[in-house]
């Protein structure tokens, strides 16, 4: 099957010329053969190797597709495997599969080119937790039918909660007993324990079964029944467990760290009920949950598997409940200015499970020893409140008791601080008496009177028989008409009574105008003027007349610029549309009563946006409920076209912001679709958030494309849906 073609030479080959000699190779069977050449050269013999290959496609694939692990978390997970032809043809592939686990392969025959490689897709549905061991046939051109196994394990998105110090699973967290008022902390690991990251949002379950919310669980059955109906129902969880943080991030595998805090408040009741302080027991849950794996909530599938885990928070609230002998109303003896008196009073903490830190505040004219400490549970200590008055007089003065326990900063869970949490008040009457003081009379000899008191000595201080006046009005001589002279008697001008003490200013009074009377004559003092100082009459009404002028002259002023001001406005307003009319003139207001004014209807309270405020399950039902009552949008704009719409869709949503945002289901079921024929199911959205969302939609798979519109803008509380459409031209299965 070989033909040598070449013209020997008859002569000798001279040096640099060469024979060409051709090797035709015509095979008539589909086998390699081999044969060789020889040549002479001289006396050398050489034997030339003649091979003849028969063309062929050598294919070679991968005998395993290796998931790994992975989340059931209803998403397609994609590897590929090549298949190579080291040939010199191409060749030709077929994979057939009839596993039990939906496998969507792409493509299932082809053909690979020599010298190349071909990508074969594999897609699994993580959906269902499970192993998966599935075999595949590949029947390869030359190499008959191969096995490709198909392997992966599918796992829950497990969330734990740990104990820091025993690294255990925690179920349940007791604070133990807690005055109102005070706070508790207690740290936790939160741990993923899967092989992907996760989103996890903290939400108190305030409606769960079996959560109590300020009952006192050692009453009788007919004691917890009527003090729940003398309770506020409506309580805010969100301010008795603070969390953080209360959202985040978890790496595969990583461990988190949580505070936990417990701060009991004591409940209002609806009215007034006379009775003691009971003891409120709290039990709540708080879920941490996968974020935005809210879908659920929109359908009731068997079988589904939940991604949280339900922590436990047990605790008591109690209050301080001090006693006093001999009462909050303490009365001192009587004492002198410089003097001190005491009393005892003894303290008695009636609480039995925890021990009260007192602090007494600083009181004027009262002082207490020891002015704080602290009483152990079911024990007494005695106290000595001093009375050392400043001043005289009697004093009924308020002596607060400061309460002194642990309290959070709810920007910093992590840090707690000493403050005083209660106030007690003890009410102190005492009296500060004055002491007599004798006078001394002394004998002067000198002129009349003949008993006198030297300035500054002897001179009595009654403080109780001083009043409001001035010393002098003291004297009530201006009533009497004893000294008053005949002629003085019967006067009814309108004169002023001059005291004893005024005899320094009595050259010239205040007014020139005004007339003076002595005090006890009544006669009219005499009113000096000095004409080097003071004005004439005349001088006085030239000042007048002078200040006249300039009166004048600023009123003149003021009316020629009022003149200004109408005529401004006359030109405003005399035109074609006014005709000189001023607006509203002549119109009075209606008048306006509450009833005109339409009742408006409380709206729900929204969830602030801020990070230190916790979800809860009450409130999260309650603006759900709004917006699904509300109806639904079916066509909105597909792109932000307003200001507000541009500056919501701008923002960068939270991990609790996205938990509140439900969409779904999570699985659309067309049930049996024949080819060719088109099938809707409704995508629902529900938008439980304050601003607008845009919400865009990515779509792979061919059978999905009739599906419309893939962009929506979602206004706040609102429920929209889009309908997807199913259309195939395969028969089979399809996920």
């Amino acid at each position: 099957q070989f033909k040598l073609i070449v013209e020997n030479p008859e002569k000798l080959l001279a040096s640099g010329l060469q024979v060409k000699a051709v090797v035709e190779y015509t095979p008539k069977c589909a086998e390699n053969l081999q044969d060789k050449l020889t040549l002479l050269v001289d006396d050398d013999i050489v034997h030339i190797p003649v091979l003849g290959l028969i063309p062929y496609c050598d294919l070679e694939i991968q005998s395993e597709v290796d998931f790994g692990e992975m989340i059931a978390n209803s998403k397609l997970v994609t590897k590929q495997i090549s298949i190579s032809n080291h040939g010199t043809i191409a060749g030709v592939f077929k994979i057939s599969y009839d596993g039990l686990v939906l496998l969507n392969i792409k493509p299932v025959r082809g053909v690979v080119k020599p010298k190349s490689a071909r990508k074969i897709r594999v897609d699994v549905c993580t959906d269902v937790p499970g192993v998966i061991k599935e075999m595949m046939k590949v029947e390869l051109e030359s190499r008959g039918c191969t096995e490709v196994w198909v392997r992966g394990v599918v796992v829950e998105q497990v969330l734990k909660v740990l104990g820091v110090n025993c690294g255990k699973v925690l179920k349940c967290i007791n604070f133990g007993p807690l005055y109102f008022g005070t706070s508790k902390t207690e740290q936790i690991y939160l741990y993923n324990e899967s092989p992907e990251c996760m989103d996890w949002v903290a939400v108190l379950e305030d409606n769960a079964i079996g959560g109590e919310m300020g009952t006192d669980l050692q009453g009788s059955t007919d004691a917890v029944l009527h003090d729940l109906s003398l309770k506020t129902k409506d309580v805010d969880v969100s301010t008795l467990i603070l969390c953080a943080p209360n959202q985040g991030t978890l790496e595969p595998y990583e461990k988190s760290l949580i505070t936990v805090c417990f701060s009991p408040e004591k409940f209002e009741r609806d009215f007034e009920v006379n009775d003691a302080s009971p003891v409120q027991d709290y039990v709540v849950f708080l879920r941490f949950e996968t974020a935005g794996k809210r879908g659920g909530s929109l359908q009731n599938l068997s079988g589904s598997h939940s991604r949280y885990v339900d922590l436990a928070l047990m605790g008591s609230g109690f209050p301080v409940i001090l006693t006093f002998k001999p009462g909050t109303v303490i009365n001192f003896e009587d004492c002198y200015l410089g003097e001190q008196t005491q009393v005892a009073c003894t303290m008695k903490n009636e609480s039995e499970f925890l021990p009260v830190t007192f602090r007494f505040r600083k009181t004027a004219h009262f002082s207490v020893s020891p002015a704080r400490g602290k009483i152990k549970t079911k024990s007494e200590k005695e106290v000595m409140i001093s009375f050392s008055p400043h001043q005289i007089g009697k004093f009924e003065m308020k002596q607060i008791i400061d309460i002194i326990g642990t309290g959070v900063d709810k920007n910093n869970v992590d840090v707690l601080k000493t403050k005083p949490f209660h106030q007690i008040y003890l009410t102190l009457h005492a009296v500060c008496k004055s002491k007599r003081t004798s006078v001394v009379f002394t004998i002067n000899p000198g002129l009349t009177p003949l008993i006198s008191n030297e300035t500054g000595q002897y001179v009595v201080r009654g403080r109780g028989q001083l009043s409001d006046t001035a010393p002098v009005a003291i004297l009530k001589s201006i009533r009497t008409q004893i000294h008053t002279h005949r002629k003085n008697r019967n006067r009814e001008d309108d004169a002023l009574i001059a005291f004893p003490n005024d005899r320094a200013a009595s050259l010239r009074p205040s007014e020139w105008n005004k007339k003076y009377r002595t005090i006890f004559t009544k006669t009219e003092r005499y009113n000096y003027v000095d004409p080097e100082f003071a004005y004439t009459d005349s001088e006085r009404l030239l000042r007048e007349e002078n200040k006249k002028q300039y009166v004048r002259f600023i009123s003149h002023l003021r009316q020629r610029r009022l003149e200004r001001e109408a005529a401004r406005r006359f030109y405003i307003y005399n035109n074609p549309v006014s005709l000189g009319i001023k607006p509203a003139e002549g119109l009075k207001s209606p008048n306006i009563s509450i009833t005109d004014f339409p009742m408006e209807k409380p709206q729900p309270e929204m969830l602030p946006l801020d990070d230190n405020c916790m979800l809860t399950s009450r409130n999260l039902a309650a603006i759900v409920s709004k917006s699904t009552n509300k109806g639904v949008w079916s066509w909105l704009s597909p792109m932000p076209s307003s200001a507000q719409e541009k500056e919501d869709c701008s923002l960068t949503l939270t991990h609790k912001q996205l938990h509140q945002i439900f969409i779904g289901p999570s699985t659309i079921d067309f049930g049996d679709v024949c080819v060719y024929s088109t099938t809707t199911k409704e995508l629902h959205i529900i938008n439980n958030l304050s601003v607008h969302i845009w919400i865009q939609i990515e779509i792979e798979v061919a059978e999905l494309q009739e599906t419309s519109p893939l962009s929506q803008v979602v206004p706040p509380l609102t429920k929209t849906h889009i309908p997807v459409v199913f259309e195939t031209i395969n028969a089979g299965m399809f996920k």
